[in-house]
């Protein structure tokens, strides 16, 4: 069992995730449709160099390209006998990226959602559902993950099952949702709610031994301040000393000419940081759009800065733009398809 990560929260007041990576494997050849995670096995050289990007950037925590390497996603493209090694390999690059450096950087092993709809509104069971997150943990576990990187998730049904799935090999485990509909998740549970799940399911782990769920936030969403109001809610809905994580998009995704962009400079970015900490975030980055050149940005914002009050949500939308989502821009299709969000 790892406890990197413990050890560097317990001596850092805060901590620097890394930035997107479905996003930026775009610009690097990656096409629409195809899987980011069959890359680790393909094209391994291209992933450890958007790990290298984040280093250099300052960033204290890596998470892998197995967002999507479960056997639900990898069934889309034929490849869900494949699910043990794009983990392991995975891990394994990044693994490699962090010990290059002379100082701690973590390798959070990235689970996303499975992209079907659990019982009883579908048809997936929670068992079913854990049996896919646990095959992808101890993959990654194996491979030499600190941390189990739980994202993007909304549904209640699904955390379950990916925090029961994740809690097997004994690492830490970490999760976020995405409030981006209206304050609330896509299945519709408020960061409040998400809070009291997340509870449940550490005292359950607790109860069977195992360790509780280490930190709780929010990821994605419309754009970064939608993402430091989700953040706000979450430190009212928990506890003083919850370890809250805050990795919002890097603007407002904007389709432009065939393509989507995203709007946040690192600027923004950096303002996004600072309000993050604010808002009681303890680890802060990007998500979708987020480039190194924005983790910088971040990383110089927060270097000697010491957090104030609680932003209000004026000042949010003041600094970093809307907090309710914008109508949808013609060709986005509302929500940048599941497979590109997160990501990366």
């Amino acid at each position: 069992m790892s406890d990197l990560l413990i050890k560097m929260l317990a001596e850092r007041d805060y901590l620097m995730a890394d930035g997107a990576i479905g996003t930026n494997l775009f610009t690097m050849g990656l096409e629409a449709g195809d899987s980011p995670e069959i890359w680790n096995a393909d094209k391994p050289e291209k992933i450890r160099a958007l790990h290298d990007s984040f280093v250099e950037a300052g960033a204290d925590l890596l998470t892998t390209n197995t967002f999507g390497a479960n056997s639900y996603r990898l069934k889309l493209h034929n490849a869900q006998d494949r699910a043990h090694e794009l983990n392991y390999e995975g891990v394994r690059i990044a693994r490699a990226a962090a010990d290059a450096v002379d100082r701690p950087v973590a390798v959070a092993a990235s689970m996303g959602p499975t992209g079907e709809i659990f019982e009883p509104v579908g048809t997936v069971s929670i068992e079913e559902g854990e049996a896919a997150f646990r095959e992808q943990a101890i993959a990654q576990a194996e491979a030499g993950a600190d941390v189990h990187w739980i994202e993007t998730i909304s549904g209640r049904e699904e955390l379950t099952a990916a925090i029961r799935g994740a809690s097997v090999t004994g690492l830490p485990v970490v999760s976020t949702m995405t409030f981006d509909t209206v304050g609330r998740t896509m299945m519709g549970l408020t960061p409040e709610d998400g809070v009291a799940l997340k509870d449940s399911l550490s005292d359950e782990l607790v109860a069977a031994g195992k360790a509780s769920v280490l930190a709780f936030g929010a990821n994605c969403g419309v754009g970064p301040g939608q993402l430091v109001d989700s953040v706000l809610s979450i430190s009212q809905g928990g506890t003083d000393s919850q370890i809250i994580v805050a990795k919002g998009n890097c603007g407002i995704p904007e389709y432009q000419d065939g393509a989507i962009v995203y709007s946040g400079t690192p600027e923004i970015m950096a303002d996004y940081a600072r309000m993050a900490r604010d808002a009681g975030a303890r680890i802060i980055g990007g998500c979708c759009g987020t480039t190194a050149t924005h983790v910088k940005a971040m990383v110089d914002a927060l270097n000697g800065y010491t957090p104030g009050d609680k932003p209000s949500k004026e000042a949010i939308e003041a600094a970093l733009g809307p907090i309710a989502p914008p109508p949808p821009t013609e060709g986005l299709g509302g929500r940048e398809g599941r497979r590109r969000r997160r990501a990366s």
